[in-house]
């Protein structure tokens, strides 16, 4: 008690203090030196002397208390100037923040008083500028001067957190003094003035489970792993305080709400909810067809929770099989192979669950990672169809059977205790042809028409074996019959065989080479032989050589032949295959006579005569080529002479000495013969024709205004450049100009010479006296022209 009444008597001695601030003297030199005449006391002497006067206002810095509640309006302080002799002709004007607003002097006496309530956190200090004129001639006695007004801080605000709420989590069985977040709170009061922005923490909702730190606010796990189980307790809510004045009593507080959540960790293994599972399955069930489903429970989540189970014993180990639904994560029994219960009614299977994930064993103790399970299967019996004995059969049969032939059997019967008779047919879906047959006792298969391996060396066809006291109990069975092969097909050519020879040839000369195809498909290959056939007119012709690799060459035997006494020859040959029993045909090849060159190549044969066999030869290629040259040299000729006849020359005539190329044919008189071309256009500008009309087009009065007249500068002050431009523009500008790019003549020299023009047709005192020993000046190349012309000078004077 006595230590708050300490607080309070310094608190309010303090704010007296700064008040009363105003007594202090700020003393502002002002520069204004004023003379007064005072007699030295000490001295008598009455002597004049010079003094400094110095004038301040009385004031610094004044302090105001934030979130006054009084009544009337709360008084800052006053402020006086060392010029007041209290006689009223004074007159103090404030100037600054909120001036006249918020802050009001009394101009009388500086009186300072705030007019409203003002708040520190929305401003902390306020800087004002006063100074003094004279009531009655406003003029300004003193320089403003500036001071500020400070607001003294209370505690007025409480602490705010930055969140409202906090959503954090922690996993589950952390260590004790794990860190789960931090909170951060802020006060809107001066930091820096004593303790109304020091906060403390503490927590008031969340016990025993959760701390906080006082001084940073970070909130830590107060329980061990073994408390902190989110399968026991998943979500929290905490309550964290905020407390100013270091946590003080009489500070302001704040609170806000952390909800801590417990996150999941794999420390539970699966669990099956019964140790024995029975099923019981129809014996006609396929493979991969589900049994039943088993379910085992782990109070973990997402993929702490994942789990998979197989079979690990039993008498259906080899029958059955399990497999995990990933969403249900329950384990599917399976058939893994078909079932009859005629041999087995029941089966037994051991089937294992455990976590896909790795488990944390710490919490276990001695409990086992895994967990079994006993599913008992029974075995239900089912009416069944025809069981075949084995499920697809394969027969041989030779191509050249006789109707009625057997080609095997099949065999089917009832599985079921009642061992009914079965009755067998063929589905003739699979046997279009109606190829075989079948006997509806025995299963017998046989021939029923003839059959060819070269149209189909299979036949697949289905047998259906029923029961005759129940016909709607069918089964199938694929039987496979394979033809064998038989040598019942000639050899014949590969292809159409065509060749020719030459008129000129030699004897033993091969002209052509033949090869043979048989149908039949013997077990150790093709084996042809070629001779040419005995009746034969043609064996004094040709001959044929067998090669021994299933090919054979056809070779003359004699040493010409003649196109106009026999084109063509058909040429037996006899093709045998080695098989038995041995079959043979005979196969004509088409031989035609031509002209031939010395290298053999066919020049010429009958209108019959193949093309494809002979080309054309050398030298009718090379005569086509030069043809071809020859008209295509015509007609380029033939163009250029068409293109020649219809050029025209630009110029027509000799007279047409307009602004462009102008032909000169003769050599002229000189620079004395002036008839050849005008030569004042050369050195006169102002001597060109004002228009001229162009001959190169047909002129027009009524399309083609006149040419604009141009006005040529004076000889005196016109140069090159400016002259070339002109006549461009002119050439620009003329309407009469040709479509196409024409030669302008820009024949003028310019002035600003010294030497003007060189030439005699242009000198006006070629005939007088010239000197030149000016052209000394120029340098040496020119020294020797003025030695030469003053020369010729000397002479003709002397």
């Amino acid at each position: 008690m006595r230590t708050c009444l300490l607080v309070m008597l310094w608190a309010s001695l303090s704010l007296y203090v700064d008040n009363m601030s105003i007594t202090r003297r700020f003393v502002v030199e002002m520069g204004e030196m004023e003379e007064e005449k005072e007699e030295d006391r000490d001295g008598g002497k009455g002597e004049k002397l010079l003094k400094r006067f110095k004038r301040g206002w009385m004031w610094n810095q004044f302090f105001l208390q934030e979130e006054y509640t009084g009544s009337d309006k709360q008084y800052i302080g006053k402020l006086q100037s060392d010029m007041d002799r209290g006689d009223g002709t004074l007159k103090y004007i404030l100037s600054g923040d909120g001036a006249g607003d918020i802050f009001t002097i009394d101009e009388n006496n500086g009186d300072l008083h705030a007019n409203k309530r003002l708040d520190r956190e929305d401003k902390a200090f306020y800087t004002l500028r006063a100074t003094v004129v004279n009531k009655n001639t406003g003029i300004k006695l003193e320089p403003e001067t500036e001071f500020i007004v400070k607001l003294h801080d209370i505690n007025d605000n409480e602490p705010i957190f930055t969140k409202e709420l906090y959503t954090v989590s922690v996993p589950e069985r952390s260590n004790m003094g794990t860190s789960v977040t931090q909170v951060t709170a802020t006060d809107a009061d001066d930091s820096m003035y004593g303790n109304s922005a020091k906060l403390r923490y503490s927590i008031s909702q969340g016990h025993p489970y959760f701390s906080v730190e006082p001084d940073t606010g970070i909130i830590r796990t107060a329980l061990g792993p073994g408390e902190m189980d989110r399968e026991k307790r998943e979500h929290y809510q905490v309550v964290i305080e905020a407390k100013d004045m270091a946590g003080q009593r009489g500070g302001l507080t704040g609170t806000t709400t952390v909800n801590i959540t417990l996150t999941d960790v794999n420390d539970n293994p699966p669990r099956f909810s019964q140790s024995i599972y029975q099923f019981s399955v129809p014996e006609s069930m396929k493979a991969g067809t589900p049994v039943g489903r088993i379910k085992a429970v782990d109070k973990d989540l997402g993929k702490n929770a994942e789990m998979f189970y197989n079979v690990v014993g039993g008498d259906g180990l080899d029958m059955f099989d399990v497999i995990t639904d990933k969403d249900s994560q329950e384990g599917i029994i399976i058939v893994g192979k078909p079932l009859d219960y005629e041999k087995t009614r029941s089966y037994t299977l051991e089937i294992q669950v455990q976590n896909t994930q790795t488990l944390d064993t710490r919490f276990l103790g001695y409990l086992p990672t895994k967990d079994m399970a006993t599913v008992r299967i029974g075995i239900e019996d089912v009416d069944e169809p025809p069981l075949f004995e084995r499920a697809s059969y394969m027969m041989e049969v030779k191509e050249d059977a006789a109707v009625g032939t057997a080609v095997g059997s099949v065999r089917a019967m009832d599985p079921d205790g009642y061992n009914s008779p079965v009755r067998y047919s063929i589905d003739r879906r699979t046997d279009l042809d109606r190829l075989f047959n079948v006997h509806s006792g025995n299963g017998s298969v046989f021939i029923t028409r003839p059959l060819d391996r070269e149209e189909a060396a299979w036949h697949n066809i289905s047998v259906i074996a029923t029961e005759f006291n129940k016909p709607l109990q069918t089964s199938r069975g694929p039987v496979y019959i394979r033809l064998l092969d038989v040598n019942d097909n000639a050899p014949t050519f590969a292809s159409f065989y065509e060749t020719f020879v030459c008129e000129k040839t030699k004897a033993g000369q091969k002209i052509q080479t033949v090869s043979a195809v048989d149908a039949d498909d013997p077990a150790g290959g093709h084996k042809f032989f070629f001779s040419l056939a005995t009746e034969g007119a043609y064996r004094g012709n040709f001959t044929v050589r067998d090669n021994g690799d299933n090919t054979a060459g056809v070779l003359t035997r004699r040493s010409s032949y003649s196109r106009l006494h026999k084109s063509v020859y058909l040429v037996p040959v006899v093709i045998t295959d080695g098989d038995f029993p041995m079959q043979s045909s005979t196969g004509t090849l088409t031989v035609r006579v031509c002209t031939c060159d010395r290298e053999g190549n066919m020049e010429l044969c009958n209108a019959e005569a193949q093309t494809s066999s002979a080309g054309l030869s050398t030298g009718a290629l090379v005569a086509i080529l030069l043809c071809v040259i020859i008209l295509l040299m015509i007609i380029v000729l033939f163009a250029a002479l068409k293109k020649q006849k219809k050029k025209e020359p630009l110029i027509i005539s000799k007279e047409d000495v307009r602004d462009n190329v102008v032909s000169y044919n003769d050599e002229g008189g000189g620079e004395e013969d002036t008839q050849a071309f005008d030569i004042g256009a050369l050195r006169n500008p102002e001597a060109i024709e004002e228009s001229k009309q162009r001959r190169d087009i047909i002129p027009s009065d009524t399309l083609y205004p006149p040419l604009r007249q141009t006005v040529i500068p004076s000889r005196d002050n016109a140069d090159v450049r400016d002259f070339i431009n002109q006549r461009v523009q002119d050439n620009d500008n003329n309407p009469t100009a040709p479509p196409y790019d024409s030669l302008a003549t820009y024949a003028y020299e310019g002035t600003g010479s010294v030497a003007e023009s060189l030439s005699s047709l242009g000198s006006a005192s070629s005939e007088g006296d010239q000197d030149y020993n000016y052209l000394s000046d120029w340098g040496p190349r020119f020294r020797k022209l003025a030695d030469m012309y003053g020369a010729e000078d000397s002479d003709c004077d002397s």
